[in-house]
């Protein structure tokens, strides 16, 4: 039975619209919730989740659902709802409160009490049970100690106020730094990349094991930039690519289907978190396709069209754009969709293919996930190939076979819940992972969905030269946030570089002047997350640090640096010059969690090359291809075909079939018109 109460039924998030027919009187963030708040003097109790997080179901199934529970949610308190995916801004303050109140990271299911007053929260923490258990207490009583000290204790949440307005005024300050730059936090990154580094199984952390995209993007660009100077880091190299081999093989991803799921939930990369995400398989597929070219392991690339393959069938919608999430449950049951019993797949193969996918992915070892299998290739296939009388190639045709079949048969099954609104800043990662695979991989196909994603943001979320955050069912709303300008700049930088298209080129200048008009501190240097004329919350956050996503400070320095040398814009490299200062400090005390800015920082220290190649369709054909075999974090590459694209370079005229003009920094090189001197200067300089 609907909450006639329940305020959530008219929202466009899934996960709100997960919540609308509790008997809790939910509100969405908005001011007429919090002016309810503060005219009957109670406590805001908000609650921030998304739509494919187990935990944030669990929670609702025991509490939210609970007439009980509910009965008190009412009467105490003022309870909003809020979808961290369309509400980052949000999300980052009480993330942060929580942290400052816990001593404690946060996650979600987010729950936070709030003075309705002053916005301050006094009492957060993340999931609670119903009783006491996991050494918790239930949330009812929770809920009771919270009234009763906001009701008996008002002086001391006054003074615990006090204490953390100090703690969020500290954080709220940048100010550009009285040093010249340097190096240095680049070589401190690397060190304690290594420090961090398990070289045991991959990857930058114990179980729970994330992927750290930003980390490995750093690793790559270090070691890139180590053979331009040809002195190699092995160390380096290692780390990166035995963690990608450790998560490619693992469970974590999608054997069957393709793509990755949120993270392993042991230190193997074995049994996963089976949501996924649209955010985490952009940045993978972006470092997988980048892994390839700077590496040429044909495994990198097929892992990167395996995720590639699986974000374009699954989750673009017709329009072009890409949906947000599936879900990691399925009949509230987590992985159900994923996971396998052995006799399940012995009658669905022939015995060859069953004994080749058993050595392949440990079906003759024992059940690894409550009773049934979940797809793990911790085996060497050379190894594999010792053991058995096959040849490779026939193999892995067998493996191939049974995937085949194994996901024709899983898609007979109840399928994951789709969270189908559309974010801006995710799609501009899927964008850019896209893009990338496009152009390694050399499949136009990818670089045609990189384009219908980036003609659905022009044409529905891009209203007045501003950028909306979140569109779902012909609604498009939310101001965007520095993340959403910032990726897709980024992202729009490397599909050029795939497929010159003058109409994004003006406007990428487009986005880029918007940025700076509504993010940037002039005064101080360094982007905003939200714009200037954003709703006022408990404070502005200007962050520098990577999360699961890579800052978005960080993007904005690196696309503003390229555009600006594309452009000849001053305008832009002075942003991101003074984008750096502000964050130099953060930057030299806590390096390894800023390895999206130190690529900018690497680029400020190291002059990207600029190329434009000018020609005719059959000659830039050939160079370009001469250029995707290689890899470098300074060269920038911009392909203009004479034959079918506008020029907006008409100063730079064609010379023959075929030319490049090339620029360092801001330093132009004689035009290139014969290939052998175009080879010599993008020579591979990698082991």
């Amino acid at each position: 039975m609907s909450n006639a109460n329940n305020l959530l039924s008219k929202e466009t998030s899934p996960y709100l619209l997960q919540h609308a027919d509790n008997p809790v009187n939910w509100h969405p963030w908005n001011s007429e919730a919090l002016q309810l708040a503060r005219q009957q003097n109670k406590p805001i109790l908000l609650s921030v989740g998304y739509s494919a997080c187990h935990w944030c179901h669990v929670m609702a199934h025991e509490s939210f659902e609970d007439p009980q529970t509910a009965e008190i949610m009412n009467q105490h308190f003022i309870n909003i709802k809020v979808d961290r995916e369309e509400r980052p801004d949000i999300d980052k303050i009480y993330q942060t409160a929580h942290s400052l109140l816990t001593n404690r990271p946060g996650g979600w299911p987010l729950t936070v009490f709030i003075s309705p007053h002053n916005l301050m929260p006094f009492f957060a923490g993340t999931y609670f049970p119903n009783q006491r258990r996991y050494n918790m207490p239930s949330f009812i009583e929770i809920m009771q100690m919270v009234s009763d000290a906001y009701i008996n204790k008002a002086d001391d949440i006054k003074q615990q106020d006090n204490a953390i307005q100090q703690v969020i005024d500290r954080l709220s300050q940048h100010g550009n730094t009285p040093d010249e730059l340097d190096t240095l936090p680049l070589d401190i990154a690397r060190r304690q990349l290594a420090s961090e580094f398990d070289s045991s199984h991959g990857g930058f952390s114990p179980a729970p094991k994330f992927p750290h995209c930003s980390m490995l993007e750093r690793l790559l660009r270090h070691c890139a930039l180590m053979d331009k100077r040809s002195t190699p880091d092995n160390e380096a190299r290692n780390m990166l690519c035995f963690t990608l081999d450790k998560m490619a093989s693992g469970g974590f991803q999608d054997h069957v289907g393709g793509g990755f799921y949120r993270y392993s939930t042991d230190k193997y990369w074995m049994i996963p978190h089976f949501e996924k995400m649209l955010y985490d398989n952009g940045q993978l597929l972006s470092i997988y396709a980048l892994s390839f070219a700077y590496t040429q392991n044909p495994y990198y690339k097929s892992v990167a069209e395996h995720t590639a393959d699986w974000a374009i069938r699954e989750l673009q919608s017709e329009l072009g754009g890409f949906f947000s999430a599936l879900d990691a449950d399925t009949e509230k049951v987590e992985g159900k969709f994923y996971v396998w019993t052995a006799d399940e797949i012995k009658t669905l193969l022939s015995i060859d293919e069953y004994q080749a996918l058993a050595a392949m992915y440990g079906l003759n070892k024992p059940a690894n996930f409550e009773g049934k299998w979940h797809l793990h290739a911790g085996y060497d296939i050379d190894n594999i190939d010792d053991s058995t009388p096959l040849d490779r190639n026939t193999f892995e045709q067998l493996i191939s076979n049974a995937l085949s079949t194994l996901l024709n048969a899983r898609n007979t099954r109840t399928l994951p819940a789709r969270d189908d609104k559309i974010l801006c800043s995710w799609n501009a990662l899927m964008i850019r992972g896209l893009s990338l695979a496009g152009r390694h991989c050399n499949n136009t196909s990818y670089t045609d969905a990189a384009n219908r994603a980036v003609d659905f943001i022009r044409k529905h979320m891009w209203h007045n030269k501003r950028l909306v955050a979140s569109y779902k069912d012909g609604h498009a709303h939310l101001n965007a946030y520095l993340d959403d300008y910032a990726f897709l700049l980024q992202a729009l930088i490397d599909l050029l570089q795939t497929r010159w298209n003058t109409t994004t080129y003006n406007w990428a200048l487009e986005i880029a002047d918007s940025m700076i008009e509504y993010f940037y501190d002039r005064d101080h240097g360094g982007f905003y997350f939200t714009s200037h004329d954003h709703e006022e919350l408990l404070y502005r956050s200007k962050q520098f640090a990577d999360e699961a996503i890579p800052n978005g400070n960080a993007c904005a320095v690196s696309a503003l640096y390229i555009l600006g040398l594309l452009s000849g814009k001053t305008s832009y490299l002075e942003a991101a010059e003074n984008t750096l200062k502000s964050a130099y400090s953060d930057l030299k005390s806590q390096a390894i969690t800023h390895c999206a800015l130190l690529n900018s920082l690497e680029l400020h220290f190291n002059t990207p090359s600029i190329i434009i190649l000018k020609g005719k369709t059959e000659h830039l054909a050939e160079w370009q291809a001469d250029l995707r075999q290689h890899y470098s974090g300074q060269l920038f590459s911009f392909a203009i075909d004479t034959d079918h694209s506008d020029d907006v370079f008409t100063e730079k005229t064609l010379q023959g079939d075929i030319c490049a003009y090339i620029c360092e920094g801001t330093q132009c090189l004689p035009v290139i018109t014969k290939k052998q001197e175009f080879l010599d200067y993008i020579a591979p300089t990698n082991p």
